[in-house]
């Protein structure tokens, strides 16, 4: 059960996370908006560390798993916020969809697991033809929009590695900790950039950056890492996998209702696209007759 509400917890804050990122760019420099996340995300997780008497490190071994962590942090974060500036949010969600595809390949060449199949393949090629859709359509927008879908999809392979490396090496941390280790390796990083790319403190926060942040860093930098890796701890990574195809579908919601997004047709196709591939390349009808099966049964009295 406990599991079931961390997963179903991930989806939603997965699903809103990339409107909120793109809120908190909108009266602040995407990477000051990304240093100020993670600062308040490491204070918030170091007070519970001390709150709780945990200490961050029980075992050498641990900086391993905050080491994979990292890779999903740094430079990753970055990337998704400079392209969520140029791109809608429910797109934004739907390129990231494609996570599963790196989880597969990842898992091939670190755990030696070869989960491809006839199914999974013709998955992938559904899904390139998706993208290349939307490709198309972010190219005759011009500026930054064909660059944007590609960060994303970059980050998403980044993502990959790091989920995967984190199940191979992480199986011993437990969620506060690993959140809290990441955002400590990750916060040093992210404000040199800050130097590096920017420098300067904002002037002023709109409302919009000020709830994007307080969301992002909260949900998303803290309760959402910490019920991720709860939930890549308890189930196998393709099961994580199916967050993907959910999360997707909600955010193209959120985006429309809360922030007016629209898409041309074209940007709708290949969206569907991707979509569909994911529930392809996850069996997700199955998966989903299968945990439906599941409940009805825990439903039944025992004799």
């Amino acid at each position: 059960m406990r599991v079931g509400i961390a997963y179903a917890s991930v989806v939603l804050i997965w699903a809103t996370t990339p409107l909120a990122i793109k809120w908190s760019n909108s009266s602040v420099s995407f990477v000051s908006a990304v240093a100020a996340r993670v600062l308040v995300a490491l204070v918030i997780c170091v007070a519970l560390l001390i709150i709780l008497r945990r200490p961050l490190v029980k075992q050498a071994s641990d900086w391993w798993a905050f080491a994979a962590g990292l890779v999903g942090s740094f430079p990753n974060v970055l990337l998704i916020y400079w392209s969520a500036q140029h791109i809608p949010s429910g797109l934004a969600a739907v390129v990231f969809g494609l996570y599963p595809f790196s989880v597969g390949l990842f898992s091939w060449l670190i755990l030696k697991e070869n989960i491809f199949n006839l199914r999974r393949i013709a998955a992938i090629a559904l899904a390139l033809v998706g993208l290349a859709i939307i490709n198309m359509e972010q190219m005759q927008l011009g500026g930054n929009a064909l660059l944007g879908v590609l960060g994303i999809a970059l980050s998403t392979v980044l993502f990959g590695l790091s989920s995967v490396w984190l199940k191979h090496v992480g199986a011993g941390v437990d969620p506060l900790r690993q959140s809290t280790g990441v955002l400590m390796l990750s916060a040093p990083l992210l404000v040199l950039s800050w130097f590096v790319l920017d420098g300067n403190l904002p002037a002023e926060w709109d409302f919009r950056s000020t709830v994007g942040l307080g969301y992002t860093a909260i949900c998303g930098s803290v309760l959402g890492s910490m019920l991720f890796f709860y939930v890549l701890r308890h189930c196998a990574v393709s099961s994580v996998g199916l967050i993907t195809f959910i999360t997707p579908i909600v955010a193209l919601i959120t985006g429309a209702i809360i922030d007016g997004e629209t898409f041309s047709l074209s940007t709708v196709v290949g969206c569907v696209l991707v979509i569909v591939s994911l529930g392809v390349y996850q069996n997700a009808l199955k998966q989903v007759s299968n945990y439906w099966r599941l409940w009805m049964a825990s439903k039944v009295p025992g004799d």
